[in-house]
């Protein structure tokens, strides 16, 4: 079924200059420069322990080009994909036909870099009733992984968290636990909130869904932020306000044992958190 997180995806108008951004806040410089030819599209990528973050471009013509500038016509910058990631996209295939949902054929992707070096993998587009109004498809990685530049400890180590907010609570345990198998770590009431939340976890990443009814009857989900894992938040913050980034003081998190702090600009409108743990799990 579903292992991973694969990568997270947000879409940019300005390729170059949000680059700089993230290199400033990640403190890391990105694993790959390349572009997807077929799709119209350029992007770069930032890896982590546990996934990776892919800024995404329009720089051409076709269907991922008009997919990023519709996005940022009608939101700007912003949050856009949860890439789900598989081992065998054939047993998720049959898994999902079982479960009574059509799928449209397998694609195979590619994109190369500067280099001219080459990635391929395949990849699932997924119907709406599964998707409920976010980018997702799940990929299977035909290439090897993504090399992992050396960290200090001021640097992003990895993906805490991705925030999501649904109208349907219980309509998105049924996609994400009973058909996608991922594990559901956590269904509470936060009564300061007077929300429901969850957790699902997998490969050291939460997926936390807040959530937010409304008056819709069609189920809605919507990704909302990021949260990053930092070793040291005190030596990260240094380093962010050395480089004009504009982030919180320090604080205790909601989950006993953390610390965490805001980050208010150079994030491309993405809601942005840092964490570290004071406690080992």
């Amino acid at each position: 079924m579903i292992e991973t997180v694969d990568h997270i995806i947000i879409v940019v108008e300005d390729l170059h200059s949000a680059e700089e951004n993230y290199t400033k806040i990640l403190g890391l410089k990105p694993v790959w420069s390349g572009a997807h030819d077929a799709l119209g599209t350029s992007n770069v990528l930032f890896n982590f322990e546990n996934t990776y973050l892919e800024l995404l471009s329009a720089t051409g013509s076709g269907i991922g080009a008009d997919l990023v500038k519709q996005t940022i016509k009608e939101k700007g910058d912003s949050l856009l994909g949860l890439v789900l990631g598989t081992k065998d996209i054939n047993s998720f295939r049959e898994i999902i036909k079982k479960s009574g949902h059509s799928l449209s054929e397998l694609s195979d992707g590619e994109g190369k870099n500067e280099q001219n070096e080459q990635r391929e993998w395949l990849l699932q587009f997924l119907p709406n009733e599964l998707t409920r109004g976010i980018f997702s498809f799940v990929i299977e990685h035909k290439s090897e992984g993504l090399p992992l530049f050396t960290k200090d400890k001021s640097t992003v180590s990895r993906l805490e968290q991705v925030v999501v907010k649904t109208n349907d609570i219980n309509g998105f345990i049924k996609v994400y636990r009973d058909i996608f198998g991922i594990r559901l770590a956590l269904d509470k009431f936060v009564e300061a909130w007077k929300k429901r939340i969850l957790f699902f976890r997998l490969n050291k990443t939460t997926i936390e869904v807040i959530e937010e009814k409304n008056d819709e009857d069609t189920p809605k989900d919507s990704l909302w932020g990021l949260a990053w894992g930092v070793r040291d938040i005190s030596k990260t913050r240094k380093r962010l306000v050395a480089n004009n980034v504009e982030v919180s003081d320090i604080r205790s998190g909601v989950k006993e044992g953390t610390l965490v702090a805001t980050i208010s600009s150079h994030t491309n409108n993405v809601p942005t958190l840092l964490i570290e743990h004071t406690k080992k799990a």
